[in-house]
């Protein structure tokens, strides 16, 4: 069935959810688990991201013909044209044939970086327009195809055009995609209801005033990735929302995403009264998780009748299947196994000593199964967990409970809703990029130009990162988050390390009992303290690493500094035992268990490097081939490694520096 069969015989308001291929087997796994959760939900559909440049095709296809066959819900496939190959063009297509997927949102995608070396790999595909074309053509209603839409104005990054948005000029291209057969909308993400409401009455007044318009929501899980995820989309955020989160509650995730529940709940509230029930399905870009998404459902007026407590009258979790304080005390003492199923408090580390944190959990799949009412339901394990729902679905109690974070059940299915960033435990379906898109340059050739230049030698290296480090530049191509403050306790160490070729890429000085509410080291709720070990990741040459670093490590031992080192072939080194892990923040907070944030772990490092060294390549794309600057790249991308190392004597504040300089 297209969506927009099942969006038709939705008399209620209802709401539609966007997933990412995870980059672990154990993420997959748990996403499955946690999708078979949100099933319950009853979403008009699902959509499935697709890597910029095609770089997750195949995990993409892979994660949308399973949902699509394990699970009763449409199913949309996001499909960008503009640097594609027709053939990977109608592979997915005809993987979507044959796996039932009949829903495909067509997107224009990042338009090519690579500057005067082999052009765009097919001229056909250029806009957005050309991919609904050319669908249609070719297979004429075998898919349902939506479009997105820009409320405030698309942002481009094209060299050659203005970068100022103007909704009012994206209303031709929007049309003309209508025109060619788009059936749907999805918009991008934002938070001024306003401007959606200004951009729905002038489509309507100007396009269509029957086909479906889905506005792009966002949950706020934290206020630096809700600041940065707003950055990259060019969503203005209203000086009314700012002000809820004042600089003395921005480290408290709990806080804030308490918060962003509100104003998600407002804006569905206000497009929904505005338009008078004229738009009645909200699309959540979920990062996959799912805490906040329920709480906002359950408290939603207009959504909360999809978790509504009377319905579920005949739907118990019995009380044998509750878990007990033994259980939960038992369970909050052990690790999550290879497989992703059971962890404790533990841990988090993003770019530059950023925080994240998460509770402890139960298997999903345990948790899920207790949910499920048994009459009438089945679940068989094929490599993950496959519900067949009859007349027995899992309770919606069970749903307002992960809402809530209330009861064992609750805490445990949302043991990783603290935001992950590329550090996080490669255990979660949310590990990774928070826009699950893969790794790429987000800015156009000139801006990279501009800040980065054109390097040719490792000298020219070393200024690009140390002027990072003093802030003359704002990004570097892996990080566009900007430094921590606690940076700037290290600046002189870090510019010291760049100088001798060891291009450091994240770090975190130690800290030993600092206030939760330090401003530089401070985070979660008051009269609290907080830890962490010294840290820092670098690129440097193989050479260095063999000859001088490794050595001076090794002298040391593990149990006063530990490493990963990997390269762009896949080798793959460390000095601890196979499948280890090390933390390296945890906070100490009143009537609270202690909470470690902070983990840097082998796997999560491999899927890393991977990540690290295909922006190098990326880099190198920039320039065309054979060039000075294209063969200085890649020849780092092949001759560098990249060094993970963690101090673990913390109460030896500057020891890391020393070793690392001596």
């Amino acid at each position: 069935m297209s969506l927009i069969e099942t969006y038709s015989l939705k008399d209620e308001p209802s709401i539609s959810l966007e997933f990412f291929p995870p980059k672990t087997a154990s993420g997959k796994a748990n996403l499955l688990e946690r999708i078979g959760r949100m099933n319950v939900l009853d979403p008009t559909f699902v959509t499935v991201t697709w890597g910029a440049g095609g770089t997750t095709a195949e995990k993409t296809i892979d994660l949308a013909g399973i949902v699509a066959q394990s699970f009763d819900i449409p199913v949309c496939m996001h499909l960008t044209c503009t640097n594609m190959e027709i053939d990977i063009i109608d592979n997915a297509l005809e993987q979507c044939r044959e796996l039932g997927i009949k829903n495909i949102l067509a997107l224009r995608g990042d338009p090519s970086i690579i500057s005067n070396e082999d052009g765009s790999p097919d001229d056909k595909f250029r806009y957005a327009v050309d991919l609904v074309k050319y669908i249609k053509d070719k297979y004429k209603d075998e898919f349902c195809v939506g479009v997105a839409a820009y409320p405030e104005g698309h942002y481009s990054t094209e060299d050659d055009s203005s970068n100022e948005q103007d909704p009012i000029r994206d209303m031709q291209f929007l049309k003309e995609k209508i025109d060619a057969g788009a059936e749907f909308v999805i918009t991008q993400l934002f938070y001024d209801a306003d401007k959606f409401l200004d951009f729905e009455k002038m489509f309507r007044e100007t396009i269509s005033t029957t086909i479906p318009i889905f506005p792009g929501l966002m949950p706020i899980n934290s206020y630096l990735l809700f600041n940065r995820a707003a950055k990259l989309s060019h969503a203005s955020i209203p000086q009314h929302i700012m002000d809820k989160f004042p600089p003395e509650i921005q480290a408290d995730d709990n806080m804030v995403k308490s918060i962003g529940v509100n104003i998600l709940i407002e804006i569905i509230e206000k497009i929904y009264k505005r338009t008078n029930g004229r738009v009645k399905c909200f699309h959540f870009y979920t990062l996959n998780l799912e805490k906040s998404i329920a709480e906002i459902v359950s408290e939603s007026p207009t959504l909360a009748h999809i978790i509504d407590e009377s319905e579920d009258s005949d739907v118990e979790i019995s009380s044998n299947d509750a878990i007990s304080d033994e259980d939960e005390n038992d369970m909050s003492n052990r690790h999550l196994d290879k497989d992703g199923n059971i962890t404790l408090d533990n841990l988090y580390l993003n770019h530059d000593g950023r925080k994240r944190r998460r509770s402890s959990v139960l298997s999903a799949d345990l948790l899920f199964n207790r949910a499920i009412i048994n009459k009438d339901s089945t679940s068989t394990r094929n490599g993950f967990n496959e519900y067949s729902y009859k007349n027995g679905m899992p309770s919606k109690k069970f749903l307002l409970s992960i809402s809530r974070g209330s009861g064992a059940l609750g805490r445990d299915a949302t043991w990783d809703e603290f935001p992950n960033g590329r550090f996080g435990d490669s255990r979660s379906p949310a590990y990774g990029e928070i826009d699950g898109y893969g790794p790429t340059i987000k800015v156009s050739v000139k801006k990279a130009n501009e800040m980065w230049g054109q390097p040719t030698n490792i000298k020219d290296l070393k200024r690009i990162f140390i002027k990072y480090l003093e802030g003359s530049i704002e990004a570097l191509p892996w990080s566009d988050l900007g430094l921590s403050p606690e940076t700037a306790l290290i600046q002189e160490e870090l510019i010291q390390l760049n100088h001798r070729g060891y291009l450091t890429l994240a770090s975190q000085p130690a800290a030993n009992a600092a206030k939760s509410t330090d401003k530089i080291f401070g985070w979660g709720p008051a009269n609290g303290l907080v830890y962490q070990k010294g840290f820092v990741e670098m690129f440097l040459h193989k050479q260095q690493w063999e000859s001088i670093l490794k050595p001076k490590l090794d002298h040391y031992g593990r149990r006063k500094v530990s490493y990963y080192v990997g390269d762009a072939s896949g080798s793959f080194t460390t000095n601890l035992d196979e499948g280890s892990s090390n933390v390296v923040t945890w906070g100490v907070f009143p009537n609270s268990q202690v909470i470690q944030t902070t983990i840097v772990e082998e796997e999560s490092f491999k899927a890393w490097t991977d990540e690290a060294f295909s922006i190098w390549s990326e880099w190198a794309k920039l320039f065309p081939r054979n060039t000075p600057t294209n063969s200085f790249l890649t020849h780092i991308h092949s001759e560098y490694c990249i060094v993970s190392i963690v101090h673990h004597d913390f109460i030896e504040t500057d020891e890391l520096w020393e070793i690392l300089l001596d």
